[in-house]
């Protein structure tokens, strides 16, 4: 049975998320030049442009298809370029072949949006009492594409970074910086705690349901692992040295000749990072990003600690942060770098970079998986991956909960990921 919802203004608030979520989008990609929407310097990196068409598909394909009348696709050729993972969807392009497709050009994704997007206003305007399930399928297209626009900003940079040009996303000035204050230990007790979201608003299946978890009593620094510091861990041979190094990962060092974190360069015997900014002189103060699960690891193995669980991190954070941080370093404030600590209050763990937890994505009890095609969102990748925490300065801040699990495999650190210590 369908549920409808009877709020006079419910359409008309959701019309308007719609309509400025998909045109961050479109904003986030306005600085680049054509050639910049088809590049795929690797597999796990999409085109801009295939973003863009992917986000319109899914509203495409799991809205208009089914709840606007009569409903013809834009070009049914299409849900095979842009569908991503879904089995339940039928074939689509190989990942690491996205890049290889010049057709269709950009101004025709372009127009596909315009399409979707005025049907969409449509079919949203008409409802005299929404429907349930229509909202919430909006309300999932909606923090899909916000999903998108975080990896929007961070495959741009790996396509404008591995450009020996070095070419900037966007021209400002750095933020000037002070040297980080040297870190504290905040101590929290043995305890029951309760984990995971139960409330009215939106979250994903994977942070359901709240549930209770036992907690060892437990210290957590109150910021962020700093260029300067892991700069002390490079220079003492940490990338030499096997012992601080899990199996896997010292695999992974040897194969791949890893020696710094991603767009670190060394130059007349500076070191520089690239950011969207262009290449900069490498801030020590600043929060050490790009780095793998395993050089996290191994860093804090070096310094004698450990990383916090997310059970651990998700306990931190509610006691420390009573709400989301408005002006964090979220994609809002347009830093698209972590920055330096530079109040006491501030502890860096809603913003800045998502943070690696020593916990294995798994399900929470009693998993309550979406039904569906969606229930291919989250549900199937529970396996091969560790859980990150907190957003990053590519997240969008009203996309942010505490109970947000994101999930990557151990070698990734093409995203802005950092860490903490814990103890």
């Amino acid at each position: 049975m369908t549920v409808s919802i009877s709020f006079s203004n419910q359409a008309e608030t959701l019309l308007r998320a719609y309509q400025t979520i998909r045109q961050q989008s479109i904003d986030l990609c306005a600085p680049l030049k054509p050639e910049d929407y088809v590049v795929q310097p690797m597999e796990d990196i999409s085109p801009p442009k295939w973003h863009l068409g992917h986000v319109t598909w899914f509203f495409e394909n799991f809205i208009l298809a089914d709840y606007y009348p009569d409903y013809q696709l834009y070009d049914e050729r299409l849900n095979y370029f842009f569908n991503s993972y879904y089995e339940s969807q039928g074939p689509r392009i190989m990942r690491s072949m996205r890049g290889n497709m010049t057709r269709p050009p950009v101004e025709e994704v372009l127009a596909y949006r315009t399409h979707v997007d005025e049907k969409m206003a449509e079919l949203i305007t008409r409802q005299k009492a929404l429907d349930s399930k229509l909202h919430m399928l909006v309300t999932v297209g909606l923090q899909h594409e916000q999903q998108h626009q975080e990896l929007l900003l961070t495959d741009i940079k790996y396509i404008l970074g591995n450009n020996p040009l070095h070419p900037a996303y966007r021209e400002q000035q750095p933020t000037a910086s002070s040297p980080a204050p040297a870190p504290q230990w905040i101590s929290f007790p043995e305890q029951v705690a309760e984990v995971g979201y139960d409330g009215p608003e939106f979250s994903w299946d994977n942070e359901r349901p709240r549930h209770k978890t036992y907690i060892h009593s437990f210290d957590i620094q109150d910021r962020l692992v700093t260029n300067g510091e892991f700069l002390e861990f490079i220079k003492a041979g940490g990338y030499e040295q096997f012992e601080h190094w899990l199996s896997d990962g010292w695999n992974w060092v040897k194969q791949l000749q890893q020696h710094t974190p991603v767009y670190w360069y060394r130059e007349d015997g500076k070191w520089y990072e690239y950011t969207l900014n262009g290449l900069q002189p490498l801030v020590l103060s600043a929060p050490v990003t790009h780095v793998s699960y395993y050089e996290a690891d191994a860093y804090a193995r070096w310094k004698g600690y450990r990383l916090p669980t997310e059970q651990e991190w998700e306990v931190a954070c509610a006691e420390l942060y009573p709400d989301i941080p408005a002006d964090g370093n979220f994609v809002e404030g347009a830093a698209f770098h972590p920055l330096p600590k530079i109040i006491s209050d501030d502890y860096q763990m809603l913003g800045h970079l998502w943070e690696w937890t020593g916990s294995a994505y798994l399900p929470y009890p009693n998993y309550p998986r979406f039904e569906g095609a969606l229930g291919e969102y989250n549900g199937k990748f529970m396996v091969n991956q560790m859980v990150l925490r907190g957003g990053s300065c590519a997240t969008p801040f009203s996309h942010m909960r505490l109970t947000y699990r994101n999930f990557f495999q151990p070698e990734k650190r093409w995203q802005f990921t950092g860490f903490r210590l814990a103890r």
